[in-house]
């Protein structure tokens, strides 16, 4: 019975349904990172608008305050303290000297004088609403009911000077909602200016911060000062920023739509694509158009073929060639890698079977995918064939990659069974996974087999160059064997050799072969190439000697000490590389070997 999410993957994985979720996803998607963009984009927006207009009023409230200060500063100079006409003409004097003085006063004693007679002399009822430097300030302070608020007023002793509205006003307009507040160090209450009271209550540190920030939804900015005494800050309204985010999302928003048609019309092609390779795929399974060729395996010391790798290619009818890694994957997520693993047993001793019976010391090795290593359905199956076929266990050996390791306590126990039924179980391309010596103790293994990237590595001026040596050793110390893969040169295979590796394979020796071809190399009985010399102080294992020292680990090996241990099915992965005999698809029969591989490229 399929599982429950099994249907609904096979029910929704369709191009139409996957396009529209793609669609509807990359749509949600870009429309939030669109809304996103927006945002900041209306933030930096409205920041640069409220520093530009910040500094015109800063530059302007200086001035004002300047003259505040000035006239002031004239006015304690004068030895006049009452009310007389020598004071009131004082007074005058100051008020019209300075531009920015609205009105100047003095308040003392119960006299009250201005230089804006008859007018009564401006006495805010209320307390100061900052004071620094001895001088005593108010915001919108009124001179009388029939004038305009002054903006600011300042007092030192009996002295007042005052400027009205109109000259702040010249540098900024607040009518927009546009609000001006001034806020005393140290404070966290923001004073209006050109704003309708109240004050407002800012957090701590807000006002240190030339950041745009919020302030109960509304843009709130601080202006760059040199005053010690107090800070600007720029409040304006809600509705503005709403206004340029949505101005900046409906610019964006045609694109961020866009694309996700764009990335539905793909993820359509792509699905269907897929679909149409897995259904094809399963016609070739039918049809018999998977072929497998073997990449020979030698023993390194004495060059006697002692095995092969079973290697998968596809072959359209119409000659054409499907590569490993477009169909492999596919087979895995769809399930069907079950059944290329089972056709490729059944091939295997169809193929061979005879060969086998009649030189026990070969085998055939065989990779096995992340799914098949998770169930134990595949002893069953391999020993019903092999009963039929007569060849012996230790003849067929498995490989796991180690990035198809997933589960590893399922994976450790399906592989030890694999062992008590007498198959050998090896790691191929070590190093380019996890590569952890834990689950090198955990699992049942007889093999490593090295990856071609560290063999091509071998004798060059890489990182990498002692990776190859270092894993033999490794191996050695764990009583693992060793296959090195992609061997294309004698220097190579002569110094894997010298240090301690047992088995290689490559262009060297011998590309993938047919079944037929590789029949006729192990009948001939030829060495795959001339001996290379091997330092006498190390002995190497009789081309025949098996990987029998596993024993000595937690797991013990099975009997059977006569056959080495073998490649994988790299049915998907890297079979067609070019100069990487063990890792390419074969020849097709009548070519050359090499020009073989270029085709299939």
């Amino acid at each position: 019975m399929q599982h429950p999410l099994g249907r609904l993957y096979r029910s929704v994985y369709r191009p139409w349904p996957m396009a529209l979720l793609a669609t509807l996803a990359s749509a949600c998607l870009l429309a939030l990172l669109g809304l996103g963009v927006a945002l900041s984009q209306a933030r930096e927006a409205q920041r640069a608008d409220l520093e530009s207009r910040g500094e015109r009023f800063l530059l302007r409230f200086e001035q004002v305050l300047g003259q505040l200060r000035q006239g002031l500063a004239t006015l304690e100079l004068q030895p006049l303290r009452r009310c007389d006409p020598g004071l009131v003409e004082s007074l005058q004097r100051v008020s019209f000297e300075h531009r920015f003085i609205h009105e100047a006063s003095f308040v003392a004693d119960g006299q009250r004088c201005s230089s804006r007679p008859p007018h009564a002399a401006p006495e805010p009822a209320r307390p100061a609403d900052f004071h620094s430097q001895s001088l005593d300030y108010w915001l919108n302070a009124t001179n009388a009911p029939d004038e305009d608020p002054a903006a600011l007023m300042l007092a030192h002793g009996p002295f007042r000077v005052s400027s009205s509205r109109g000259h702040l006003l010249d540098a900024v307009d607040p009518s927009g909602g546009l609000g001006v507040y001034l806020i005393p160090r140290g404070s966290t209450q923001a004073l209006p200016i050109l704003a309708a009271p109240p004050s407002l209550t800012i957090l701590p540190g807000a006002a240190d911060s030339a950041a745009l920030q919020l302030l109960d939804g509304q843009p709130f900015y601080r202006l760059q000062g040199d005053n010690p005494d107090y800070q600007l800050a720029l409040l304006a309204p809600r509705a503005q920023l709403l206004q340029r985010i949505r101005a900046c999302w409906e610019r964006l928003l045609p694109v961020g739509l866009l694309l996700a048609l764009l990335g539905g019309g793909a993820t359509f092609r792509l699905v269907r694509q897929r679909q149409s390779l897995g259904g094809e795929l399963q016609g070739a399974l039918r049809r018999q158009e998977l072929q497998v060729y073997y990449q020979p395996i030698v023993h390194l010391a004495s060059r006697r073929y002692v095995g092969a790798e079973a290697l998968m290619r596809w072959q359209r009818p119409d000659g054409s060639l499907t590569s490993p890694e477009q169909f492999i994957p596919l087979a895995e997520s769809t399930g069907q890698i079950r059944a290329i693993t089972d056709f490729l047993l059944q091939e295997v001793l169809e193929q061979l079977g005879d060969l086998l019976r009649s030189h026990p010391e070969l085998y055939i090795s065989i990779n096995l995918s992340a799914c098949d290593v998770s169930a134990p359905r595949i002893g069953a199956l391999t020993g019903r064939l092999l009963a039929r076929h007569g060849v012996r266990p230790e003849q067929i050996a498995f490989e796991v990659t180690e990035h198809g390791l997933i589960d590893l306590q399922a994976a450790s126990r399906n592989l030890a069974e694999l062992r008590a039924r007498g198959h050998r179980v090896l790691i191929d391309d070590f190093g380019t996974g996890y590569s952890s010596l834990a689950y090198l103790q955990t699992l049942p293994v007889d093999c490593l087999k090295i990856d071609k990237a560290f063999v091509d590595a071998l004798g060059a001026d890489a990182a990498s160059s002692g990776v190859a040596p270092h894993i033999v050793r490794m191996a050695r110390a764990l009583r693992l064997k060793v296959i090195a893969e992609g061997i294309e040169r004698e220097e190579q295979a002569r110094l894997l050799g010298s240090e301690g590796a047992d088995y290689g394979q490559g262009w060297l020796f011998a590309p993938a072969l047919s079944a037929s071809a590789f029949r006729e190399l192990i009948g001939g009985g030829q060495p795959a190439a001339p001996l290379s010399p091997v330092p006498s102080g190390r002995r190497q294992a009789a081309p025949g000697a098996l990987i029998a020292s596993a024993p000595a680990r937690s797991r013990a090996s099975p009997a059977s000490d006569s056959i080495p241990l073998p490649g994988p099915l790299r049915a998907g992965r890297q079979a067609a590389s070019v100069g990487a005999g063990e890792r390419g698809m074969g020849p097709l029969p009548g070519k050359p070997a090499r020009q073989s591989l270029e085709n299939d490229l």
